[in-house]
């Protein structure tokens, strides 16, 4: 699956070693950035939070982070503020220009004495093990990789073998996105760190979508990572390598915070935002979007997904949460998912839904939006038999008219073209007072394979706002209906439709 990764953008070290001598020299001879740039010691995250204290006994804050500039801002300010710990937990990290920027925050966090204890699965790891092992060398850093042996550490015949004599093992990945802060704050969702999922990327962009919670139910994602983080599978990424090289041990990471600090690659503006969240949190509170809720849960799946008694499938915990949720619906499901494909499982939940009288809603990516033609190849095959089953299908548009709403990044002020915008948002609103907001896709892969990880939130006032946004995303303006008799396949040109088309080869079990 195609997705780029998360805040602990430890691969940012690959694209710092690889600069040449020439480019080293002019580096440390440019004006000193980060000088003018300090953290309020006035603030602290404690203290932003002390009159919700009472609230966070008992109940679970949630706030829904819609657009891509709130969620990148809201994780810099809490890796800014962070007083103890920081646990992250990710499939993919990017090298682009914002993961280089997440991981100076990180490095700074742990320069002030906090801990921070990195996750990320290896599949998708595409740093060098000494990059990784130079962030790892941090005295207050540890990663862990999920599952390796099919990209680090291992020669490629090793790999090979991997996937040739233990397919399952090495299709079994990590697709967890948890972001907790002292074990009081916590954001989960679709979104990984990359260019693209915050509105920085000048071609392509993902409409997402997180959720923020306070209290109770941040306790439930501590408790999953724990489980991760101790878990078999999760291997420390210097058990990896016979010994560490010399010349990654106590590195500098002055040039990885003169490259943030450089106004050129991390906007003055954007640091202001950061600098004034406090009243932007005070802001929040006032307006009533933060609700207090009795009744969320976080549902994780664990480490390893299912016994594997059932070859590719088995399902899992998320999987099993989310068809109850299916089967006791009794008026409406709307659900927006990148990827769409359905099992003769699924397609008879859907039906029986339908039957019962649910009307079910589904917005995906259209050929023209996917990100992933691979799995919109095997949309593309069973799209009909979906659509028989009485469920309405919206492909979403690359030319959203709403992403002039959602894309509020200050790149995309400046740009005098808007990029393509794709789905990567998973949520699913029931009788419009059951939210779901997660990492899992309606897919074989989520469903059987991948860990995913959801939050269960039983909110009148929380689905209204998720719904109001989902409903306006099906308008004509922003996606095509799909039916019976037509799509919107021929909006692309022929050469993506002949690469789908050759695409319908692969199985639908490890889309």
């Amino acid at each position: 699956m195609f997705s780029k990764l998360p805040y602990c953008c430890l691969i940012c070290l690959c694209f710092l070693f690889s600069c040449t001598e020439t480019k080293e020299e002019s580096l440390i001879e440019e004006t000193d950035f980060c000088s003018n740039i300090h953290r309020n010691d006035t603030v602290s995250l404690t203290q932003e939070l002390v009159d919700l204290s009472d609230n966070m006994k008992t109940k679970t804050g949630v706030y829904v982070l819609e657009d891509g500039g709130s969620a990148m801002i809201t994780r810099a300010w809490l890796c800014e503020y962070a007083e103890k710990k920081i646990d992250i937990q990710y499939f993919i990290f990017s090298t682009d220009n914002v993961g280089l920027i997440a991981c100076d925050y990180l490095v700074r966090a742990a320069d002030r004495g906090v801990k921070v204890r990195i996750l990320v699965d290896d599949i998708m790891v595409d740093a060098g093990i000494e990059d990784i092992l130079t962030m790892d060398s941090h005295e207050n850093i540890s990663i862990k990789i999920y599952n390796p042996g099919v990209n680090l550490g291992k020669n490629l015949f090793s790999k090979v073998k991997k996937f040739t004599t233990d397919f399952r093992s090495a299709n079994l990945r990590m697709h967890n996105k948890t972001f907790t802060v002292d074990d009081k704050v916590v954001i989960t969702g679709g979104r990984n760190i990359a260019d693209e999922y915050f509105d920085y990327d000048h071609e392509y962009n993902f409409r997402d979508r997180d959720v923020l919670l306070l209290g109770q139910a941040t306790k439930d994602v501590s408790g999953s990572f724990t489980e991760f983080w101790e878990s078999t599978l999760s291997v420390p990424v210097v058990d990896l390598i016979d010994e560490t090289p010399e010349d990654v041990k106590n590195y500098d990471f002055d040039r990885l915070h003169e490259y943030a600090c450089n106004p050129d690659n991390f906007w003055p503006q954007v640091r202001t935002k950061i600098e004034n969240f406090p009243s932007t949190i005070q802001k929040i509170k006032n307006s009533g979007g933060l609700i207090w809720v009795d009744s969320v849960s976080f549902v994780s799946d664990l480490p390893g997904k299912n016994d594997g008694t059932e070859g590719l499938g088995g399902g899992g915990i998320s999987t099993s949460a989310l068809i109850d949720l299916v089967k006791n619906a009794s008026h409406s499901i709307d659900i927006q998912t990148p990827y769409l494909i359905t099992s003769e499982l699924g397609q008879n939940l859907f039906r029986e839904a339908v039957e019962r009288g649910v009307e079910v809603k589904i917005l995906t990516n259209s050929l023209a939006s996917t990100d992933n033609i691979e799995a919109f190849s095997s949309y593309q095959t069973d799209r009909k038999k979906l659509l028989k089953t009485g469920v309405k299908i919206f492909e979403f548009r690359p030319d959203a008219a709403i992403r002039k709403e959602i894309m509020t990044g200050e790149l995309q002020a400046e740009l005098d073209h808007k990029p393509i915008f794709g789905l990567h948002a998973k949520t699913m609103v029931v009788d419009g007072k059951i939210t779901v907001i997660g990492t899992f896709n309606l897919d074989p892969r989520s469903a059987n394979l991948n860990t995913e990880c959801i939050a269960i939130i039983h909110s009148k006032k929380i689905a209204d706002g998720v719904l109001s946004g989902m409903e306006e995303e099906i308008k004509p303006e922003n996606a095509w209906e799909t039916t019976l008799e037509s799509n919107p396949d021929s909006k692309v040109g022929a050469v993506k439709r002949i690469k789908t088309w050759t695409r319908k080869v692969l199985p639908k079990d490890i889309l």
